[in-house]
């Protein structure tokens, strides 16, 4: 493993108990930063404190929430520091199903966490990095975003929606030393496959020209080096992690 220079910065992770975000989480305390974890999950997260050790703290959020956002904000600041990394990793598939018969309510809890909540978080952590003109932001996108996938209209929407935020949210802050691009996953291997049949894994796993899912590690090491001062010039930008699947 390359050791990516993250020694004196402090990451936010949100969804960081689990998957994509513990891994990512993982690789920046082996860089030498400290990381601050948020998800809904206490019981993962006191398991994910352990594995890390004094290099983590943590923090019950629900992304959906601004209010509580807000405060896991303050709260992380006060007990360690000022946040010059932030990875968005929290997020929920939904059901796969048609979207003449999709769930109301489950549509909006789909766009409520993966769009709102990424907006929420951003909207937290981006007036301090301003303020010290530093910061290295990655939102975490998908492969559906920008193809969209069959039976996931809401998932497929929500992600493309976190491309067109984060080259947004970059332009605006081209003009200070703060970096905003995400990355887009082809499916990898967590726990977000519970929420999908066994079928809807094989249809994504079969357009995949590696011809496996994505492992976290691989994940982690592309957003280890995104989230590095060496990343001083790239922004607006989407990174593809398809296994070959796109190729713009």
């Amino acid at each position: 493993m390359n050791r990516i220079d993250l020694d004196g910065q402090h990451a936010v992770v949100t969804g960081g108990a689990q998957g994509l975000g513990f891994a990512m989480a993982r690789r920046f305390v082996a860089s030498g930063a400290t990381v601050s974890l948020w998800d809904l999950d206490e019981a993962r997260l006191e398991t994910a404190k352990k594995e890390l050790g004094n290099a983590a703290t943590t923090e019950i959020v629900d992304v959906a929430d601004w209010t509580s956002v807000d405060a896991a904000r303050a709260r992380t600041e006060d007990l360690a520091g000022k946040i010059s990394i932030l990875v968005n990793s929290a997020g929920i598939a939904g059901p796969a199903a048609p979207l003449d018969v999709y769930d109301i309510e489950t549509w909006k809890k789909v766009i409520d966490v993966n769009v709102n909540g990424t907006f929420y978080v951003n909207r937290a952590v981006v007036p301090g990095m301003k303020e010290r003109n530093y910061g290295r932001i990655v939102n975490i996108a998908s492969v559906a975003g920008k193809e969209g996938n069959p039976n996931a209209s809401a998932y497929s929407a929500s992600k493309a929606a976190v491309i067109g935020l984060t080259k947004s949210l970059g332009k605006e802050l081209a003009q200070y030393d703060i970096a905003v691009n995400c990355i887009s996953p082809a499916t990898a291997q967590t726990r977000i496959l519970e929420q999908l049949t066994p079928e809807h894994i094989e249809y994504m796993r079969s357009r995949i020209p590696r011809g496996r899912l994505l492992e976290v590690d691989e994940a982690a090491a592309m957003v280890a080096w995104l989230v590095s001062k060496e990343n001083s010039f790239t922004t607006a930008s989407t990174f593809d992690l398809s296994g070959g699947r796109t190729t713009y």
